[in-house]
């Protein structure tokens, strides 16, 4: 589970790893840097709490491969082969200690901007019983869905997917 992640829309795999090392909060941006629309989310990774969550909307047993994420950053192809290629890797190494940036699939975008608003809340419920689920049925989560709720109906409007920033534990 990751300990920070900004989940973000951008037009295409070229601006949404443009700086990978840079969070992608938009209360503090880069100069030359892209202004992401960004909802920032604690414990709430892409491989499974947002998988969860996936699956609370469609209403069917969370699976691994719910959201079959991309990786786009650091660059897979360039991921160490060998034991002795992971041991020298420097201790700032990306491979290492993140950031990571994937995809998600248009089809996790498309589950979360259709959602009908009626829905949220019990959404929310069922997302805090799910076992990958970072939060207790006590938290107030509905709020959090609405936001990435949102924020998929933003992307989906401009043609665009969702991906995270994140640093994988």
């Amino acid at each position: 589970m990751s300990a920070m992640c900004d989940y973000y829309r951008a037009p295409d795999r070229a601006t949404a790893t443009l700086r990978p090392t840079t969070v992608r909060n938009r209360s503090k941006p880069l100069r030359g840097a892209p202004v992401f629309d960004v909802v920032e989310i604690t414990w709430v990774d892409p491989d499974g709490s947002l998988g969860s969550l996936v699956a609370a909307i469609k209403d069917v047993p969370y699976s691994d491969d719910l959201v079959e994420t991309v990786t786009l950053y650091p660059p897979p192809a360039g991921a160490p082969q060998s034991e002795e290629a992971w041991l020298s890797l420097p201790e700032d190494s990306p491979y290492l200690d993140g950031p990571q940036i994937d995809e998600l699939p248009v089809t996790a975008r498309d589950a979360l901007a259709e959602v009908d608003d009626s829905r949220l809340l019990e959404v929310a419920r069922r997302w805090t019983m799910e076992p990958l689920c970072p939060f207790s049925e006590s938290d107030d989560v509905v709020d959090l869905v609405r936001e990435l709720v949102a924020l998929a109906r933003r992307a989906q409007e401009s043609d665009e997917l969702l991906y995270c920033w994140w640093i994988p534990d």
